[in-house]
């Protein structure tokens, strides 16, 4: 009886010792299970919160703003690190900052003053070399109707500069300027080019006096001329801005441009002609033809030719309103008017 006793009491106690056991165990596991939750928690935080190469915290990354465009509200990126702006690299550039891509179109080139080395966007062609860049903000201009900025929204966010805004060089680079979040740079921008403009002008109009201007582009195609007045946004700057004298038929013209041939060219009465023609440079094979005109008997007779007044400029930046084609307009204004 009192073996069977101690038996007993001997199976307890090792029933009483593996249960424990088994307790411990599981509490063990489940520790373990849990400072593994614990430690995988912490290190998906670090993560998160770890800044990426050149750029805030996660957070800022995904911050986002709405500002108000052509076509309504979009929200865009707080910081954008990947800006395509179309047909608006000029405002980029000045800005400090390199576009994804670069704006072309296989008939009017692309802008080569900028010197840009960035991928070529066919705007004529497919949206997929811009989806390929995956910029995270598009910047257009006027050239992006509803329908094409619905395409370009599809890409990422996009903001239709407002229409009321793009007859103004400065308030185009200053909404620009916004939009990327450095407001500052714009007004450091602006008051370098007016100290730059005012210093021209003085020096323009002591060589000029009130002699008159006329500019002019050479149509290739079909050798006639479009005679630009002071409301285009691209030549009027020299008027506005520089200082020159418009010739009689410039000043009173309300639309942009007006075609005008050859023959009304001394009706101008102008003092001085600036030309630079439609497409390609001055050398392009394409263009020689037409080039003939100037050197024909009509030009030969015109005051302005005989005085040497006459000055062929590029296309490239004179076909533009943007600030630094603007500043190059002036450039190329004192080299050539100013002795």
């Amino acid at each position: 009886m009192v073996r069977w006793g101690r038996k007993f009491l001997w199976s307890a106690v090792l029933i009483m010792a593996l249960t424990a056991l088994a307790a411990c165990g599981t509490n063990s596991t489940t520790t373990k299970d849990n400072v593994a939750k614990t430690e995988n928690a912490e290190e998906s935080t670090s993560a998160s919160s770890t800044p990426s190469e050149g750029s805030g915290n996660a957070s800022e990354e995904v911050a986002t703003r709405t500002i108000t465009g052509e076509f309504g509200d979009v929200e865009i990126p707080v910081n954008p690190k990947r800006v395509a702006g179309i047909y608006l690299e000029d405002y980029l550039k000045a800005l400090g900052i390199t576009p994804v891509v670069q704006w072309y179109h296989p008939s009017w080139g692309k802008q080569d003053y900028l010197n840009l080395d960035v991928p070529e966007f066919d705007i004529t062609g497919s949206l997929e070399a811009l989806l390929e860049k995956d910029p995270d903000l598009i910047i257009a201009d006027g050239g992006a109707d509803a329908a094409r900025y619905e395409q370009y929204s599809k890409i990422a966010p996009t903001y239709r500069l407002p229409e009321a805004a793009l007859q103004d060089s400065r308030q185009v680079l200053t909404a620009i300027a916004d939009a990327l979040g450095i407001p500052e740079k714009a007004e450091a921008v602006l008051a370098e080019y007016d100290q730059k403009v005012a210093d021209g002008k003085a020096k323009l109009q002591q060589a000029l006096g009130q002699e008159k201007v006329a500019v002019i582009r050479l149509n290739v195609a079909d050798k006639t001329f479009a005679l630009f007045g002071v409301k285009n946004r691209f030549i009027g700057v020299i008027y506005s801005q520089f200082g020159l004298t418009p010739v009689p038929m410039a000043a009173e013209m309300t639309e942009y441009q007006s075609i005008i041939s050859e023959e009304l060219i001394p009706q101008l009465e102008a003092d001085h002609i600036i030309v630079f023609p439609d497409n390609g440079g001055w050398d392009t094979e394409g263009n020689q033809e037409a080039i003939q005109i100037l050197d024909g008997p009509l030009w030969k007779s015109l005051p302005a030719v005989k005085n040497g007044n006459v000055y062929r400029m590029e296309r490239s930046h004179w076909q533009t309103g943007a600030i630094t084609a603007n500043s190059m307009k002036l450039d190329d204004l004192l080299e050539a008017m100013v002795k």
